[in-house]
């Protein structure tokens, strides 16, 4: 059994990646977490991952998102999938196209808005968790976990002035 956990090192995207490391560890499971990284500067500096004076550097961008997740979890593989488009279409195509290559058993979404009644046409986490290949845990807010048998990672749950 593997968990997948799609990473853009948003906070919710963290909060996913610390709950699968909880399950896997309770599991004896592996984890495996996806980044996606579209050929577009703009998006790139959006998400924090470069800054405006840098230039366009695809080396140190998968650097610090890996490192963010070993942070977060020591155990876990990490692997990164380019694209050329920063649509949510196209990067939720490039997390359905891992999974279905990592056939992960569970994956886990940091996601605000997957779930409610209407989808945005904006969400990549509405277009991941629709594939009935996997099962779908979905991360709402950075909360300690209260499942009986899963030990919290105490250490990586933010202070209140980081969430």
């Amino acid at each position: 059994m593997t968990f997948m956990v799609p990473f853009d090192g948003s906070s919710l995207a963290r909060a996913a990646l610390v709950r699968a490391t909880e399950y896997a560890e309770a599991l004896d499971e592996s984890v495996v977490v996806v980044s996606v990284i579209p050929d577009d500067e703009v998006y790139l500096r959006q998400q924090g991952w470069t800054q405006s004076e840098e230039t366009f550097d695809i080396e140190s961008v998968v650097e610090s998102l890996r490192e963010e997740v070993t942070e977060l979890s020591p155990d876990a593989t990490f692997r990164y999938e380019r694209t050329t488009s920063s649509s949510p279409q196209s990067i939720a195509r490039e997390i359905r196209a891992a999974a279905a290559d990592i056939r992960p058993t569970v994956v886990f979404l940091g996601s605000e808005n997957v779930g409610e009644i209407v989808t945005p046409v904006s969400s990549v986490g509405g277009e991941v968790a629709a594939n009935v290949e996997y099962d779908v845990y979905i991360v709402r807010h950075w909360s300690q976990t209260t499942v009986s048998g899963l030990e919290p990672q105490l250490e990586q749950y933010p202070t209140t002035e980081e969430s």
